[in-house]
């Protein structure tokens, strides 16, 4: 299923928001299925019972409150289904009896399911609209379709239905009868699902809803009932339930083998370093300068907004406005694109070496900082060394240091300049878009977007604009997976533990700012290296957090540069697309020595202090050439809705 795809309203949508997909290659046994089915689906799900109960307390505000309760419950009753069955009516008489892939429902009567059906009619009626009579009209109705017919009780679902065979073996056993059915009975179109428009984000989203739990129904609704399978006669019509796809068999044959739960280690308690790293003075500890000579970056094409993210809510996320993400991540929209990883960071080196005036038989190393790259062999680093038509360099290499990527790439540039002494390429790039599926949290906070550097050789006598650096890595087994991707307990997206990111970004901003005190101003003329600083641009991650840090540790608010508002978090990439949006925005006027700090997954955190000239930072257009789509890396163009790109996207 591809990660978003533009709809014909020019809206970014997220099909995996609202079609459940399971990763079923990093399951291996019932107990870690059920795991999972409880995190996306029972945990923020009401039960029939919870519903009746609200009801009665008069809990519902607003007929959305509702509404998005309704929807809930009907994803939590197909939790199984949706995931791993698709559902066929078939006669009865032509359901194969001894096959072990095919499978049949095992219900069992839904009890007060007229009591609860009852209380949500008349507690919608009693309702208010929130935004829109008419639309709301319409998704209850969908909705109610659903609820008001359910005959069977959704707490006994099993999570392996039995084979037909099985069903059989007791003839008391309930199963699903539909007394006809229509194989033209109308069902949305996945066409007709992404193309959903509605004025109020919340409502949009609930109308996807509401097409996909009616398209796991595609029969007259009244016309089913519970009967004992020893009733069934051969015209009848029954509901049998096959495997979704080839990675749904693999998976129910393999839990066949009862397969041992993968091995957790257990970390030792981490201990401090025998002394201190002291961070790098470039000036006495190295014969060759280090001369920023340019700085081109390329942002995503495509804006996802909050509004964007609120019409996508996925039927596992708690309900958020987006004024409430705002408030927590301090971002308005964050920036993605629908080209390749390989494809913006490519465009961002070409943009680079243009503005340094290099060829690339001028270049001797490579560098590549990254955590979100897909290729292995070759490097992305080599990749693009290639593409660029550079024949031979020192070095071609992937950097993976996360958030603190370019802290790590500007120090490996620094020290390889004194070896060969020839400009060093530092390409920072992420693309996170295609690795959050529908994980809150990181959807929230994520951004594609990618940055080079060309480091030069300063002429003799002139100061570095490199002035210092550092990098660390490590600490509590907590802090370095605190971030983790792929991860196999959310579907190999990617997945943040906040309150332990938090720990490991306060623990190291007051480490940097404690070296920063104590190190002295390269121009002699303040106090220390802190006090000589013109501005701090640091990592992206999340402005609400970093401000609320740096406070703590003794910085302003107003000494801060952010971009991370329209930008989103961007890892690796983040301090340099927002070092070149201060340029843009006049922030940056002159030369300017900037601390940018940058922390992260791993537990990886790293500094650099430097001179910024903004004559060496080019002011992009972010537009992709034609000679940069037609080069060999993958390019993702946002698909449009007709009928075979709207397949392509749910896979």
């Amino acid at each position: 299923m591809q990660p978003f795809v533009v709809n014909r309203h020019d809206r970014i949508v997220f099909p995996s928001n609202f079609v459940p997909e399971l990763d079923l290659s990093v399951i291996h046994s019932l107990a870690q299925l059920d795991s999972v089915i409880r995190r996306d689906f029972e945990v923020k799900a009401p039960t029939g019972t919870d519903i009746l109960a609200r009801v009665r307390e008069g809990a519902y505000g607003s007929r959305y409150e509702l509404l998005r309760d309704l929807a809930l419950n009907l994803f939590w009753t197909n939790r199984f289904s949706m995931t791993l069955y698709e559902k066929r009516p078939t006669r009865w008489a032509d359901v194969p009896r001894n096959r072990t892939d095919v499978f049949m429902p095992l219900v069992t009567p839904w009890q007060d399911g007229e009591t609860k059906v009852a209380a949500v009619l008349g507690a919608y009626e009693a309702l208010e609209p929130t935004w829109n009579r008419e639309v709301e009209d319409g998704i209850f109705a969908t909705l109610f379709d659903v609820f008001g017919h359910r005959k069977h009780h959704a707490t006994d679902l099993p999570t392996i239905k039995p084979t037909v065979a099985e069903l059989l073996s007791d003839p008391t056993n309930l199963t699903f009868r539909l007394s006809s059915y229509d194989p033209d009975f109308p069902i949305f179109e996945l066409a007709d699902i992404v193309d959903t428009f509605e004025e109020a984000a919340e409502l949009e989203a609930l109308s996807r809803w509401a097409k996909v739990l009616h398209n796991q129904y595609p029969w007259e609704r009244a016309q089913s009932e519970l009967v004992e399978v020893s009733q069934l006669r051969d015209d009848d019509y029954v509901v049998v339930l096959h495997p979704r796809d080839q990675e749904v068999r693999s998976f129910l044959r393999r839990i066949e083998s009862d397969a041992a739960p993968a091995i957790v280690s257990n970390a030792p308690e981490a201990v401090q370093p025998v002394r201190p790293y002291p961070p790098v003075n470039v000036r006495s500890q190295f014969s060759v300068m280090p001369r920023i000579e340019a700085l081109a970056v390329v942002h995503g094409e495509l804006v996802c907004s909050n509004d964007d993210l609120i019409r996508n809510s996925a039927y596992n996320w708690s309900p958020m406005t987006s004024g409430e993400i705002l408030q927590k991540t301090g971002i308005v929209s964050r920036r993605y694109t629908a080209h390749s990883m390989e494809e913006i960071a490519l465009q961002a080196a070409k943009a680079a070496l243009a503005h340094s005036g290099r060829g690339p038989e001028e270049i001797g190393a490579v560098l590549l900082c990254t955590c979100t790259s897909t290729r292995i062999i070759p490097s992305v680093a080599t990749w693009i060394s290639g593409q660029l038509g550079i024949y031979q360099t020192h070095a071609s290499c992937d950097i993976i240091a996360a958030c603190a990527g370019m802290a790590y790439g500007l120090s490996d540039a620094t020290r390889i300049l004194q070896e060969v002494q020839r400009p060093v390429l530092v390409v920072c790039v992420e693309k996170f878009s295609d690795k959050i599926g529908n994980v809150r949290p990181s959807r929230m906070i994520f951004g594609d977007g990618a940055a080079a550097f060309v480091i030069g050789v300063a002429a003799p006598g002139e100061p570095p604009d490199i002035e210092f650096m550092q990098t660390y890595a490590s600490g509590p087994a907590s802090q370095v997976n605190s971030i983790i991707w792929p991860n196999p307990a959310f579907d190999n997206n990617i997945t943040v533990y906040g309150p332990e990111v938090k720990k490991l970004a306060g623990r190291y901003l007051e480490q940097m700012i404690g070296e920063l005190q104590v190190l002295p101003d390269p121009d002699g003329v303040k106090a220390s290296l802190l006090e000589s600083i013109d501005l701090i641009v640091p990592h992206q991650a999340n402005k609400t957090m970093v401000i609320d840090l740096a406070l703590k540790a003794g910085l302003t608010e107003n000494s801060l540069y952010f971009n991370v508002e329209t930008v989103g978090n961007a890892s690796s990439a983040s301090i340099p697309l927002a070092i070149h949006d201060a340029v843009r925005d006049g922030v940056i006027k002159g030369p300017t020595r900037i601390f940018a700090p940058g922390f992260g997954a791993g537990a990886v955190a790293g500094y650099c202090v430097m001179r910024i000239d903004p004559t060496v930072v080019a002011i992009s257009t972010d537009v992709l050439t034609e000679s940069d789509q037609s080069s060999s890396a993958p390019v993702q163009q946002p698909p449009s809705t007709s009928a075979d790109d709207t397949q392509l996207a749910f896979g």
